[in-house]
């Protein structure tokens, strides 16, 4: 009786072993960037007031662009992924709108970085919500899908 007892309990430890190696071999810790990658030093190349020629220079051509009123909006849309286990789908977790709004001459009138802070899209440059308005709505339809565990895979 004794011996069942202790072969019972090796073949729990082998097998216990044996899970803990085949799961930590599938752990990936996989991080997946796509889009635009956002750089401090090269948006510091396109301050309030440079023209579009300088803009598409320093960040390269946008993912989208709007026009609003007879203004223009440059996005530059870029996304986080993580992916924990191999044979998991990746998930959203951050995903950020560069937007570079131009005024009636051409001219940078401001910059935002839109993400998401609290499931609200948010402004890490000015550190604001943005107000209702076309803007605000699109901005929720492009980062609508994080917060709803959606968007691309």
């Amino acid at each position: 009786m004794g011996f069942d007892i202790t072969l019972r309990h090796a073949a729990s430890a082998t097998l216990l072993a044996a899970t803990l190696a085949v799961t930590g071999a599938c752990s990936t810790n996989e991080v997946l960037s796509t889009g635009y990658v956002m750089d401090e030093q090269t948006l510091q190349l396109v301050p309030t007031g440079s023209s579009r020629e300088q803009v598409e220079l320093a960040l390269g051509s946008p993912s989208t662009k709007a026009t609003f009123d007879s203004a223009e909006t440059y996005y530059y849309i870029s996304q986080r992924r993580e992916r924990p286990v191999a044979f998991l789908q990746p998930r959203v977790t951050d995903q950020r709108v560069l937007a570079v709004y131009f005024n009636a001459e051409n001219r940078v009138s401001r910059i935002a970085n839109y993400g998401l802070q609290d499931g609200r899209v948010f402004d890490y440059i000015s550190r604001t919500t943005p107000t209702g308005g076309q803007d605000a709505t699109f901005l929720n339809q492009i980062l609508g899908d994080t917060v709803s565990g959606g968007g691309p895979r």
